[in-house]
């Protein structure tokens, strides 16, 4: 059974004029250090940083705004296989088990000037 759905869609120029503009504070204060790593890798970071803030913003629907969370607990990381997964930060782990949430379905997906991101939390 579904829990709740969550999507969100990130302007990637509007992106990167605000990292652009707040430069490594706002990057370490939305992003874990392995997220910043991985994208800062790229050739052009910016669609992958869009993509993960996506997640994030997508995590936070999906729950309905039910809890006050730093967005950095909401870390996208990859499965061997390469898939997006998501890995919670302990304060939202409790909350998603207080609430019988047991399997997070996430797809991602980028092009020159959007980034998007889905979020479905399974009961």
């Amino acid at each position: 059974m579904i829990y709740g759905v969550g999507v969100d869609i990130v302007s990637v120029q509007r992106f990167r004029e605000v990292v652009e503009r707040w430069e490594s504070r706002f990057l370490q204060r939305v992003f874990s250090s392995t997220e910043i790593d991985y994208c800062l890798g790229r050739k052009d970071p910016y669609p992958c940083l869009s993509a993960r803030f996506a997640t994030k913003e997508a995590m936070i629907k999906a729950l309905g705004g039910r809890i006050d969370i730093n967005l950095k607990d909401i870390e996208v990381t990859h499965a061997e296989s390469g898939k997006p997964v998501i890995t919670l930060g302990i304060r939202l782990k409790k909350c998603l088990e207080k609430n019988g949430i047991k399997r997070i379905h996430l797809s991602l997906s980028h092009e020159r000037d959007y980034s998007i991101a889905i979020v479905i939390l399974e009961l």
